[in-house]
C-alpha cells in the first residue's frame, strides 16, 4: 500500500502537489460558466468545482481560486447578478479546456475558443450553444474560505435548458446520453457511462451482500 503523509504532500513541488490534490477527490463535473459584463463583453471559463447545495430552494455553488488576480467571472457575476452553467460534452472538450487560458478582460473566450453564445428567454448572461444541458443562475451570496482565500459562490437555479429530454420518470438525468464529460485532476477529461442504478436505500431492504 502506498501511504503519503501531509509532510510529504507539503514538500512536493507545486505542480506535482496541484495535480495530486486536484485528483484525489475523484471525478469532478466539467462545466463552462458564462457571464457578461456591464459593457456587454462576454466571458467564459471552465470550472470543475460546481456542487449541489440544496434542492428546495435549488442552489448550486462553485469555488473561485484565491483573489490575487482579477477574476473576470466573479466581477461580472457581482455586477450583473446572473450567470450560466453549461455542461461540457465530449464534442467540445478541447475548446472548453482552453477557456482556462489567461485572456484579457476585453477578449471573449467564446470567440477565441470557437464556442457560440446563445441567449434564451431574454436571460442576460450567455449560454454555450454547443452544450446539451444549460442552467440559468441568479447570484445569491459568496462565502469567504479564510484558510486559503477562496470564495464559495452560491446561486439559485432560474431555469434549466436541454437540447433533448434527458430526464426519466423519476427526475433522474441520463448524463451518458447527454454526453456530459468529467475531469480528474486539472486537465484530464473523461466520458462517463452508467454502470448501475439502485432504489432509495432503506435499512429494511438491505441486499444480502455476502
Amino acid at each position: 500500500m502506498l501511504s503519503i503523509n501531509k509532510d510529504t504532500i507539503r514538500d512536493y513541488n507545486r505542480i506535482y502537489r496541484l495535480n495530486l490534490i486536484n485528483a484525489v477527490t475523484g471525478y469532478k463535473p466539467a462545466n463552462l460558466i458564462g457571464t457578461k459584463s456591464l459593457s456587454g463583453k462576454s466571458n467564459l471559463a471552465i470550472f470543475s468545482s460546481v456542487v449541489h447545495l440544496g434542492s428546495d430552494p435549488a442552489l448550486l455553488g462553485f469555488i473561485l481560486r484565491p483573489q490575487t488576480v482579477p477574476r473576470h467571472t466573479f466581477v461580472n457575476i457581482k455586477e450583473i447578478g446572473f450567470y450560466t452553467i453549461n455542461h461540457v460534452n465530449s464534442h467540445i472538450i478541447e475548446k472548453a479546456h482552453y477557456t482556462s487560458a489567461d485572456f484579457d478582460a476585453d477578449i471573449s473566450e467564446f470567440e477565441q475558443c470557437h464556442l457560440s453564445e446563445e441567449y434564451l428567454n431574454e436571460f442576460y448572461a450567455p449560454f454555450v450553444a454547443e452544450a446539451n444541458i444549460k442552467i440559468a443562475m441568479k447570484f445569491e451570496e459568496s462565502i469567504e474560505v479564510k484558510l486559503n482565500n477562496t470564495l464559495m459562490v452560491i446561486g439559485s437555479i432560474e431555469a434549466i435548458h436541454m437540447t433533448d429530454n434527458y430526464i426519466n420518470e423519476n427526475g433522474q438525468l441520463d448524463l451518458s446520453r447527454a454526453g456530459t464529460a468529467c475531469i480528474s485532476g486539472l486537465d484530464i477529461y473523461h466520458t462517463a457511462q452508467e454502470v448501475a442504478r439502485f432504489p432509495y436505500a432503506r435499512t429494511s431492504e438491505l441486499p444480502d451482500f455476502a
